[in-house]
């Protein structure tokens, strides 16, 4: 048994998506999520400074003596992996278990693949895609509006704004094809009610948040790292901007209250 928490970051709320699986997942465990909404999107950013950033977060995790730590952010995963390698506690990132469930899923092998800039141009997805299967085909699309029309919460499908970009960004992607799509950035789910009405229901989209806290809590299982039995449940939040904006649009993905757990930090200092 291990009753740390588990560690979870992102460069702003989509990593919320992975928290919101693993309470379900996972409900005894605690949770400490790191959002660093001072510095999002990351995905815009240059591989250096993403790196920069990752390590700074990975690092802050380590300090709160988290069990392990999943890297719930697509352009991190995309870039990082090999500083997540490096720590001395399980780390999970969000590329792998998304490919495997797509490339399991696919009928048509036909997959298609949205992410930031950074996710898109790193190509690891189609890198990983065709490790587990060469005979898929891998259609890519960046698009950077999603993450800030999430954090500004443009995210009810009856937001106009963000179906007119949705169209945009998703048109060559639903004419080439595929039946499956990875939703490759963990802020995308949040706006997948309007992602899969332009892409129609026959596409299966992919959370990769979900699919990666599905993949950390097998790993716990398997390694006898749950919390034992009667361990009181906690979760606290730690963002690098204003927490009231955070926890509110927070309680609307996570489905209940966190006031009085986001502490706002400085990296800088940290």
């Amino acid at each position: 048994m291990d009753n740390r928490p588990i560690g979870v970051f992102d460069s702003g709320l989509g990593g919320l998506t992975a928290v919101k699986e693993l309470e379900q997942a996972l409900p005894q465990e605690s949770v400490v999520y790191f959002g660093d909404t001072g510095r999002v999107p990351y995905g815009t950013r240059g591989r250096d400074t993403i790196r920069r950033y990752a390590a700074q977060d990975m690092a802050f995790l380590m300090k709160q003596d988290v069990k392990a730590v999943l890297a719930a952010c697509g352009t991190v995963s995309s870039t990082a992996g090999d500083i997540g390698q490096a720590l001395p506690v399980p780390y999970f990132d969000v590329i792998g278990p998304a490919a495997r469930a797509a490339a399991a899923r696919t009928q048509n092998k036909k997959i298609g693949v949205i992410g930031t800039s950074a996710t898109i141009h790193s190509d690891a997805y189609r890198k990983a895609l065709l490790k587990l299967d060469y005979q898929i085909q891998v259609y890519s699309q960046p698009c950077p509006l999603f993450v800030p029309l999430v954090e500004n919460a443009f995210v009810s499908p009856q937001e106009e704004v963000t179906r007119l970009v949705a169209q945009r960004y998703l048109g060559p992607i639903r004419e080439a094809g595929v039946d499956t799509l990875i939703l490759g950035c963990t802020h995308y789910p949040i706006i997948s009610a309007t992602i899969g009405s332009v892409m129609g229901r026959s596409v299966a989209l992919i959370d990769p948040g979900k699919e990666a806290a599905l993949a950390l809590a097998g790993r716990l299982r398997e390694k006898d790292m749950l919390c034992g039995p009667g361990s009181p449940r906690q979760a606290a939040f730690y963002v690098t901007d204003e927490p009231e904006s955070f926890t509110s649009v927070a309680e609307l993905f996570l489905g209940h209250s966190i006031q009085g757990r986001t502490q706002r930090i400085d990296m800088e200092n940290t």
